[in-house]
């Protein structure tokens, strides 16, 4: 045994004296061991980290989520590539299971001393915000593409390929009704990535499972049965988006009356007070997911139903992620933006004035209380149908 350590004791000395550490590879860590090999020196596992691409893409939820299909789109651009993403802390769960995401930041002191360390040969900016324009200014970058700071210290470009996305937030006409480009279209024209409809690149941790499964067992959810989600919430930035109480009530009660459909009504925190009136007016027809969920919960809930129904709110997205079938309706927001890759239908209102991006409204009725129950039971109808056929 002693023999044992001593040739083992010289082995190790032998690969110390060279002092070879292979800094650039894609497995070093600097903290422990690597788990392929025990030293650098004739390792057969080292692997380069390639080009190292930063995105900055901090808020709103959804938008963190659909910006998601650059990433497979990025590996298979650049092969060998160690992509840093940043975003707000709200929004890493969502994306701290992604496989595509080599190292994954909150925009905190930390996160942001961390990106305006690294030199990195791409860096995407997708945020107009001016906390992140002038992080991207302090980024090292061979090369940048986004939004950026002008030199007159306003928002600009930094490539010429995100001259359309500029345009779009300039000029109304284009954005509400000549642009015909999704949001992956224009972000991908933007980090001037070849555009093939790659999906959202999302995956529930195993908590918001274990949680999807409790929470189906506590609401006695039945195989048997669809699984239809109504979501009530419209996110912080445009309430204009929200239905109405009795509009979720008459669709509930529709939807009920079939007789083959569990409903489940979603939302978050802000709509405590809403789905207690949906509730009180529905009845026993509904089953409550409660207000108070985590992210992570959220998105377990979203994994039980086989249609969604929503506005464009983070609630879509997550269905959209998860692929279910969605009936989305848009009052204020642009429907030509979002793509539900065939699995879904688009509610749209008929108000000529729509959409407008307003944040409040004083037209009586307005674009969502004006939104017809029948139109989106049909749509919800239409959804369960497309499933019925693909399970035969």
């Amino acid at each position: 045994m002693v023999e044992e350590n001593k040739i083992r004791v010289s082995e190790i000395s032998s690969h110390l004296q060279k002092g070879k550490i292979r800094f650039e590879c894609r497995y070093y860590t600097g903290y422990k061991p690597c788990g392929i090999s025990e030293f650098c020196d004739g390792c057969g596992g080292f692997e380069p980290c390639g080009m190292r691409i930063l995105i900055i893409k901090l808020a709103a939820l959804g938008d963190v989520l659909r910006t998601t299909p650059i990433l497979p789109a990025l590996k298979g651009h650049y092969l060998q590539s160690h992509i840093v993403w940043l975003t707000d802390p709200d929004a890493i769960p969502l994306l701290q299971n992604n496989s595509y995401i080599d190292a994954l930041y909150g925009f905190d002191t930390g996160g942001a001393l961390c990106v305006t360390s690294i030199p990195f040969d791409v860096a995407i900016n997708f945020e107009k915000e001016e906390r992140a324009l002038a992080l991207f200014d302090a980024i090292r970058a061979k090369e940048k593409r986004g939004f950026a700071y002008s030199a007159a210290g306003t928002l600009s470009i930094a490539n010429d390929a995100s001259l359309y996305a500029l345009q779009m937030g300039l000029h109304d006409e284009l954005k509400f009704r000549l642009n015909k480009e999704t949001y992956q279209e224009t972000t991908f024209k933007m980090a001037e990535i070849p555009y093939h409809r790659e999906e959202y690149v999302f995956h529930l941790s195993g908590r918001a499972e274990d949680f999807a499964c409790d929470t189906a067992k506590k609401l006695n959810l039945s195989s048997g049965r669809f699984h239809v989600g109504l979501n009530t919430g419209c996110g912080t930035v445009f309430e204009t988006k929200q239905w109405t109480v009795n509009g979720f009530c008459d669709l509930a009660s529709a939807l009920a009356h079939d007789g083959d459909c569990d409903l489940l009504l979603l939302g978050g925190s802000r709509e405590c007070e809403f789905n207690q009136a949906v509730l009180k007016k529905c009845g026993t027809i509904l089953k409550d997911t409660g207000c108070n969920n985590s992210l992570e919960e959220f998105a377990g809930i979203i994994s039980l139903c086989d249609v969604v129904v929503s506005s464009d709110s983070l609630a879509a997205h997550l269905a959209i992620a998860l692929k279910k079938h969605v009936a989305i309706f848009f009052g204020p927001t642009c429907s030509q933006e979002v793509d539900l890759y065939g699995r879904g239908v688009k509610i749209e209102t008929d108000f000529p004035c729509a959409p407008c991006y307003l944040k409040t409204c004083s037209r009586l009725p307005n674009c969502m209380e004006n939104m017809d129950a029948k139109r989106i039971y049909d749509a919800v109808r239409s959804c369960l149908n497309d499933i019925k056929l693909s399970r035969m």
